[in-house]
């Protein structure tokens, strides 16, 4: 019996733990990432171009700011969020990083910390892409341990006076307004600033060997002259962009996944036409043990993401369970993509096809929203109720 792609990689059959609604939010997404970004994505990976345009449509789809409500979001759930995500980042981890960032980052910041003001005049144009945001919370010598940022926000009278540095700030240099997270005498806060505000910059960081198709940037903050209704009058302390985070390495547990799937589709259907020493490559046991340990680890990691977004739906989920998830799903997946480009041989460091790229973009997803050494100490906390960080 012949089985279709999807059934070939679903083995355990996942699919019957979805809803219809989940499973029709998963196939339309695909069907955007086959018809927008599969078609193009080499080119914009080789040339290091973002397709700033394709904003819009994300937003149009209602994938922007998808899991959050009110305000023109979507609403939808946690779990349809993290098949977005997986299909998203099937096409590439650039793509689905922009979405993280405007929606789980920019866009969570100003939903859970924002005024109502702040809320009206942001979220709907966001949810639509009309408007971009960005997250500046890592700088140059403070990434791991944000506590240590040296970016301060000092008083002037009724106005707030920004000076400080920001590094490898995701979509920077194309958006129109940027979280910023400053030390202030009342400790760490955080400001909405309009990009276009003097003393504000953002430029683009070059020679990139990952991420190609996306932005990152450095931001620098020369007195940037702020209003006081800038700050989010919700976040006070680290606990307001740790909350962000947190939404964003739940994406990154889905969106992984697609990049390792891909990659194993990718692998399977090379392996089956490939002829060597007078037959297909899935005839040989060495080839079938590799799409033998790539399928269970796809699926082991499609069962943790689905149980941790049960879990954020019905309201329970902890962050160390999201470390969990991150660390896991990050490491398998990069040993899946790198896996599957052995089965291409010579052929699998060409742009021709994905494995190669997606692993190669999965080295920047498995430092950023926290590097694995960060995560498993999370979990050791957790686990031993000591916190080994220092």
């Amino acid at each position: 019996m012949t089985l279709s792609l999807d059934s070939r990689t679903d083995l355990l059959g996942i699919d019957a733990l979805l809803n219809p609604e989940e499973i029709a939010l998963r196939a339309s997404t695909r069907a955007f990432v086959d018809e927008a970004i599969r078609p193009h994505i080499a080119e914009w990976f080789e040339k290091a171009v973002f397709p700033a345009e394709i904003m819009t449509e994300l937003g149009s789809r209602g994938l922007l700011g998808m899991h959050l409500h009110g305000y023109g979001c979507p609403g939808r759930s946690a779990v349809e969020y993290g098949l977005a995500a997986l299909e998203l980042e099937a096409g590439d981890s650039g793509l689905r990083t922009a979405v993280s960032v405007q929606g789980s980052l920019a866009m969570s910041a100003i939903s859970k910390h924002g005024s109502d003001e702040q809320k009206q005049r942001y979220l709907p144009e966001m949810a639509a892409g009309r408007l971009i945001g960005c997250f500046g919370l890592t700088e140059p010598t403070a990434g791991s341990d944000p506590a240590t940022m040296a970016t301060f926000a000092r008083r002037d009278g009724d106005d707030w006076v920004i000076s400080g540095s920001k590094r490898w700030i995701g979509l920077a240099s194309i958006a129109d307004v940027a979280v910023i997270w400053a030390q202030t005498d009342d400790g760490i806060r955080g400001f909405l600033v309009p990009t276009s505000t003097p003393g504000f910059s953002a430029t683009p960081i070059t020679g990139k060997l990952s991420m190609r198709a996306s932005i990152q940037c450095d931001i620098t903050l020369d007195d940037v002259r702020l209003p006081a209704d800038a700050m989010l009058p919700g976040a006070r302390g680290l606990r307001g962009p740790f909350e962000c985070l947190n939404e964003a390495r739940y994406g990154i547990v889905w969106g992984v996944l697609g990049a390792a799937r891909d990659s194993l589709e990718a692998a399977l259907d090379y392996a089956s036409n490939r002829m060597q020493f007078g037959k297909p490559l899935t005839s040989y046991q060495l080839t079938q043990e590799k799409l033998a340990n790539m399928l269970l680890e796809l699926q082991k990691g499609q069962l943790l993401a689905l149980h941790l977004g049960r879990a954020k739906d019905n309201g329970g989920i902890e962050p160390h369970q999201i470390s969990m998830g991150k660390l896991n799903n990050v490491r398998e997946a990069i040993e899946i993509c790198r896996t599957a480009r052995t089965i291409f041989g010579g052929n699998g460091i060409t742009l021709e096809h994905s494995p190669f790229r997606h692993a190669d973009n999965l080295e920047s997803v498995r430092t950023y929203e926290g590097t694995d050494e960060v995560h498993t100490l999370v979990i050791g906390q957790a686990l031993t109720g000591i916190a080994a960080f220092r």
